[in-house]
């Protein structure tokens, strides 16, 4: 298997901007959040599994998901957010698991994977180390409040949902700091980037696996 380094953050922290970036550097990523969005596709098990524990009020006129009303009502109701997680979460990890697979085929020695749960699941526990982006709460709330059109208590309940900024941090091997401008961003990923090839910074001890990308 190639390495793999885990990448996350807060939400609405940046941690898609510094995908994108290391991206464009060559990195392979496998995108946990955007494997969530395929599994829950029309016709996939999944989704059927959600209407039939939520309701048919969960789906948009076109018959996809309306992550926006399910997401209002399960960081409203925690064990509902334990049921979808249930139902999605198994899935995920044997996608991603896939998609690191056909990474190591095409000749990848090493895959960023993507994730917004990598701590609050214990992946990180599995992988060769963490990135976290990192924003100031107050950044952060602003710009979650602008991105999903959120008033103030909405955006909070989301956050506080999550795991707080120094547990990730203390499980970081590389901290990117996002609070300013691009210009001072990318200076920060080229220099983990540089790292991570250089064989930073540190070994797993056996192949990944699917469950090993489940939540512990």
């Amino acid at each position: 298997m190639p390495r793999v380094i885990g990448l996350t953050g807060g939400i609405a922290s940046g941690k898609s901007t510094v995908a994108a970036l290391l991206r464009s550097l060559g990195a392979e990523i496998v995108d946990a959040d955007l494997l969530a969005r395929e599994i829950v596709a029309p016709g996939q098990p999944a989704l059927a599994e959600i209407v039939g524990l939520f309701g048919p009020e969960v789906l948009a006129p076109d018959g996809t998901l309306d992550r926006k009303r399910l997401g209002a009502r399960v960081f409203a109701d925690n064990a509902a957010r334990c049921r979808l997680n249930a139902i999605t979460h198994p899935r995920i990890a044997a996608m991603s698991a896939r998609r690191i697979q056909e990474a190591e085929a095409r000749g990848h020695q090493v895959v960023i994977y993507e994730a917004a749960l990598l701590v609050e699941n214990g992946i990180h526990h599995a992988i060769d180390g963490v990135i976290v982006v990192a924003v100031a709460p107050e950044v952060q709330l602003t710009r979650l409040m602008a991105r999903e059109h959120l008033d103030e208590a909405e955006a909070r309940q989301r956050l506080t949902a999550q795991a707080s900024l120094d547990a990730k941090l203390a499980v970081a091997d590389y901290v990117i700091d996002n609070n300013g401008s691009p210009e001072v961003l990318r200076p920060q990923v080229e220099a983990v980037w540089r790292d991570v090839l250089a064989g930073g910074p540190k070994v797993r001890r056996r192949a990944l696996r699917g469950k090993d990308l489940e939540p512990r």
